[in-house]
Formats: structure tokens, sequence, C-alpha cells
């Protein structure tokens, strides 16, 4: 991962073509539109209403309404075909990637975007600031969905340039609770069968116009939970008469941090994190119960059940040491988003075509972050990578989910430039 930034660099657009690079304003158009009016997850109906007004205007077929807010967009190219239906498996070594493109005769490319925004307050004083209080697209996805729409718009225009099936695919709710699963129930893999998918995400942890892309896990696993020490409350001056839930909190929050130290190889990456514990109303009152929040964060997908199990152990053995029950909540939100190495290798030929930085690829990018297209990536062969688009000399390098967040546009057309030239390869 790139912690710094060189101290000046410029983006050398040339390399974007000269029709894409001229759907810049309306890029920004776009983004800004979606800025001003965002939406939680499953809430996304301006959104939706308006990515579909446009490909209804652009004369692109699509459905809505597919878990709740989400839309799936179809676009068909026109170019002659000389591929057969074993072709995809030159992108991919992995069983999934050839079992599943020998299913069907033409190829099929999906791309996704997510729509949803934040629960935050936006601190930007921008003439597109959110006009929704309490709500900020404070991860950009707001710029997912412009990169999509000008993605969609070109291929409609170019359908010549590419021979096989196009699906775009809008997502709703990737904060939370997760709108992919229900996409994928819903059948936005099938009819045309998806052969592989790819997704960006614009990424303020690298410089602008980096891409960062690696075969292999990319974002972690997330798991969450809730625990409840039962203690017996009492007089702060006289504890033998207690269970005091907070000694037996603290305990356990120390002993959890073992699991990653003396249970994980060190040759792994995984994260225990106790991030909220809340107990006690007074000064000399031993307090009754104690609550505790936390996540726990991982690449390998062996370890999914482990930290649960682990996790119980350990709350269940200091609970019965100091006499205390515990109610205790787990559960898993999103898997690790695995790349498939044929697809990853796609991504970055095309991306060593579209960007030239100081930095440029960046292989090294992953993040204990998390993402629920891990749920497309454990149904087809795809690649989701970031596309860098901090840019410090114009004050635009605020983390994700802090309420100054915001990027250099610039990048739009970059992303829109990546997908174009991922699609005519793909199909080529």
């Amino acid at each position: 991962m790139v912690s710094t930034f060189p101290s000046s660099y410029s983006v050398d657009l040339s390399r974007v073509r000269l029709s894409i690079r001229t759907l810049q304003p309306q890029l920004v158009e776009w983004r800004r539109r979606l800025h001003q009016q965002p939406e939680l997850g499953f809430q996304e109906k301006l959104t939706a209403e308006f990515v579909a007004s446009k490909l209804q205007a652009w004369g692109i077929e699509h459905q809505t309404g597919i878990a709740k807010t989400g839309i799936v967009a179809t676009i068909k190219g026109t170019k002659l075909s000389t591929h057969t239906s074993t072709t995809s498996a030159a992108l991919s070594t992995s069983p999934l990637s050839v079992k599943h493109s020998a299913l069907s005769t033409e190829k099929v490319l999906a791309i996704r975007a997510d729509m949803d925004a934040l629960p935050i307050q936006e601190l930007n004083e921008v003439p597109y600031k959110s006009q929704h209080d309490g709500i900020m697209h404070a991860c950009g996805h707001d710029g997912h969905t412009a990169i999509a729409l000008g993605t969609a718009y070109y291929l409609q225009q170019h359908r010549e340039d590419f021979a096989g099936t196009v699906k775009i695919i809008f997502q709703p709710a990737e904060e939370g609770p997760g709108g992919a699963e229900p996409m994928i129930a819903a059948g936005v893999l099938k009819n045309p069968d998806v052969d592989a998918i790819i997704g960006l995400h614009l990424w303020n942890n690298l410089p602008l116009g980096t891409v960062g892309v690696r075969a292999g896990a990319l974002m972690a696993a997330v798991e969450l939970f809730n625990c409840t020490i039962l203690g017996k409350g009492g007089h702060g001056a006289i504890p033998h008469q207690t269970v005091d839930s907070i000694v037996v909190a603290a305990q356990i929050v120390n002993a959890l941090q073992t699991i990653v130290a003396r249970n994980v190889n060190p040759i792994d990456s995984a994260v225990v994190t106790v991030g909220a514990l809340h107990a006690g109303t007074a000064h000399n009152v031993i307090a009754d119960t104690a609550n505790m929040k936390g996540t726990v964060r991982y690449f390998n997908p062996a370890f999914a059940g482990f930290f649960k199990q682990r996790i119980e152990q350990i709350i269940a053995g200091v609970c019965q040491s100091h006499g205390a029950n515990y109610d205790l909540e787990y559960w898993s939100l999103y898997p690790p988003v695995i790349n498939d190495a044929g697809i990853a290798e796609l991504v970055r030929s095309i991306a060593e075509e579209v960007v030239e930085t100081p930095v440029g690829i960046v292989p090294e990018c992953q993040t204990m972050g998390g993402e629920d297209m891990s749920f497309f990536l454990q149904e087809v062969p795809g690649c989701y990578f970031f596309l860098g688009s901090a840019n410090p000399e114009k004050d635009l390098a605020y983390p994700h989910h802090h309420p100054r967040f915001d990027f250099d546009e610039t990048v739009l057309p970059m992303g829109v430039e990546i997908f174009i030239r991922c699609v005519e390869k793909f199909f080529s």
C-alpha cells in the first residue's frame, strides 16, 4: 500500500482516447448531481431514477427494481465474433473460469458499480455539497456510478467495437447491509450467464491516476460481534459481593489480542478489534453488565468460522473464571475479495496502457477494508481494482468515510477508459 505521495506529479490524459476525454464535462455533471442527492443503502430511489433516465434516453436495455433499487443495463456488441466458447480460459487458469466460460457460446462481461452513500454530515463547502442532511457520498460511489454511466454511454455508441454482451450492474447498499447477495439471488449473473466481472473503487490512499491491481486477496473478510458480559452489580466499596463486569470485559479485550498474536500464522494477516466498550453509570457503582462491539478482518478464506469459535472460547473461559455469564452475537458480513489471476492480468495490462505517473501500477495494494463485490467474485472469476483519486495539491486527499472526503474528478475519464479497453480486450 502506498502511504506517501509524490511531492509533485502530473497526469497524462493523452492515453485516454479523445472521444472519452470529451465526456469529462458530462461525467463531472453526473457525479456532482449524484453527490448532491446521496441516499443510504436500499433507499437509492433518486439515484436509480437518474441512472434509469439516462439509460432510457440512450436506448440501452435495462431492468430496474432489482434488490429494491438496483439496475442492470445490457449492451450487445455488433462486431463479428471469432472466439470459441473456451477462449476465456486463456484469460484465467482457475477451474471456475474454464468451467463457467464453457457453458456459453457468447461471452458476457459484467461491470459493477455501487450507488449508496453514508450516514455522515458533509463538511465540504463546495457548490455540489450534499443537500441531504446527515448523508454524504464519503466513499466515492457517486464517482463509481458516473464512470459506469459513461461506460454504458460509450459502449452503446460504439457497439461495433466489441463482440459479446456487457452487463452493467448498478448495485445498492454496498456500505450495508449489502446489495450484492440479493442482486445475485435475483439473477443478475444469469440470462445470459456472466463469464467474468470487473469493478473499480476510487481510492484516496493512492495518488491520482495510479492503479492498484493484484491477483488473489485484495480486500478482507468482514465479521462483526456484539458481546454483553453479565456480572453482578453492587457498591464500589464492597467488591467482594459483586461480579465486576468491567474487570471481566477488560480481561477479555486483552485476551482477544492473543488470537492474532498466537493462533494465526505470522505469514497470514488478520485483525481483531474491539471498537466499543460501554459499562457503568457512576463512580461508586460496580456495573452489572458491560457491552462490547468489535470486528474481525482476514484475507485467507480458510479462516471462515475460526475466529468465531476462538473468540467465544476466550469469552467463555474468562467469564467462567470470574463467575460471570455472557451473551454473544457473531455474524459474517462479507467474505474476502479474491481476484482471479487471469482477469487481474487483463486489468493490469490495460492499466499499464492508460496510466503513467511516478508510481504507476501498484500491485501491493491490499487493505483490511471490506467490500461485497466479494460475493460476485465467489460466483464468477473477476477483478476488483483501485483507481488512485487523491490530489494533495488540491486538498483532495482526505481518507474514505471522512466528512471532508472528495476526489480529483480528472480520474473519471480514466475509469471509463480502463473499463472500455477491458471490454474490447476481453472480447477480442
